[in-house]
């Protein structure tokens, strides 16, 4: 099948990103009260006692999971009182019982309680990481001199938004400069590494004349950072394009990593560029890397992504077809292509292990 699988449903999508600590979704706020209900509608509607009180034990425990401690104390209050309550026909309650439920429904709020200030201490820290995020990576404008651009970066390592992955478009007196690449690992550990490369690069937008001299100032960035120590495994892989004033031609030094690919007329097509040695090695001034050159047609879109997508497994432990896929999609608008392509690669691999990003750009003259 060559069309985009559709996604998860969105309550199995809002259950999932609840587990890995997003806020709850706004049905499970009902649960509790809707449970405490039903038992409140059950017993009152019955002519005869009904053995249900059991029931009332679970509402302050889901309480705490979605609520903070004052409603969780309203809640197991509530359950206390209703089993309790003459009018009420719940059948064999004793004090023992009541007691019961009551000390869940104490320590349930101790425990709602110590859940809302680490959910607030986490909050802080991923504002934190975002406004790290920002600096380091921030978001591409719709369009950057004669291109469109749209990026999109997922992190792997859980809880945590910036990573190893980084991408960046700067126009300069010499045109415009796109990079994408990977530094050696990824999460909080690889963040130093990508801001000392965009740096370097931003910098380079403005003082070199082609793509390679672009090469060796990221090259010799890293050399320095590694303190000129061999052993100190220092490394990336990257992509730099440089678009013409018109956007109509790219020149494109790929360092150890695949080139883009190309979408032209609804077909994908692999861009024949030979990879060069990675960022960091010291070699990019002492072997340039390979130029290819690229004359850009209007509609033209290159679409570059890093090894998060390309060695993504699925559960049969097949490749995700990133061509295959892009094929289906390729008269999306850029923005919404990354989100697509994305959607469908956690579909192949649900269990994402490496940093995720994707760039899209496209001639803003061949745009119309």
């Amino acid at each position: 099948m060559n069309g985009v699988r559709a996604g998860p449903p969105r309550r199995d999508r809002e259950l999932r990103s609840y587990l890995r600590g997003a806020p709850p979704p706004g049905w499970a706020r009902f649960l509790p009260g809707g449970l405490l209900a039903a038992v409140a509608v059950a017993a009152a509607a019955s002519p005869d006692p009904v053995d249900i009180g059991f029931v009332l034990g679970a509402v302050p425990p889901l309480a705490v999971l979605v609520h903070g401690p004052l409603m969780t104390g309203v809640l197991g209050g509530l359950c206390v009182l209703l089993l309790g309550a003459p009018g009420f026909r719940l059948a064999d309650v004793g004090s023992t019982d009541l007691l019961t439920i009551a000390f869940v429904a104490a320590l349930s709020v101790l425990l709602s309680f110590v859940r809302s200030r680490r959910d607030a201490e986490l909050i802080t820290e991923r504002a934190v990481a975002h406004a790290v995020q920002q600096a380091v990576v921030p978001p591409l404008p719709e369009r950057v001199g004669s291109v469109r651009c749209a990026g999109l970066y997922r992190a792997a390592q859980r809880g945590t938004l910036v990573g190893g992955d980084f991408f960046d478009v700067r126009t300069g007196p010499y045109g415009v400069r796109a990079v994408m690449g990977d530094v050696q690992g990824h999460g909080l550990s690889a963040v130093a590494t990508v801001a000392s490369l965009l740096g370097a690069f931003r910098e380079a937008v403005l003082d070199e004349p082609d793509p390679e001299a672009v090469a060796a100032r990221l090259d010799r960035r890293l050399m320095v950072d590694a303190g000129g120590d061999p052993h100190a495994e220092l490394f990336a892989t990257a992509v730099l394009m440089d678009f013409t004033g018109d956007g109509r031609a790219v020149r494109i030094v790929a360092c150890g990593q695949p080139g883009p690919l190309l979408l032209r007329d609804g077909r994908v097509e692999e861009i024949e560029v030979e990879p060069g040695v990675p960022l960091g090695l010291g070699l990019a001034e002492v072997t340039p890397p390979s130029l290819t050159s690229l004359a850009l047609r209007p509609g033209d879109r290159l679409f570059l992504a890093s090894d998060g997508v390309f060695e993504a497994r699925g559960a049969d432990g097949s490749f995700y077809p990133l061509a295959e896929r892009l094929a289906a999609l390729a008269h999306e608008d850029p923005g919404v292509l990354t989100e697509r392509v994305w959607a469908d690669l956690v579909e192949h691999c649900p269990e994402v292990q490496d940093d995720v990003t994707m760039l899209v750009l496209l001639p803003w003259a061949g745009d119309g």
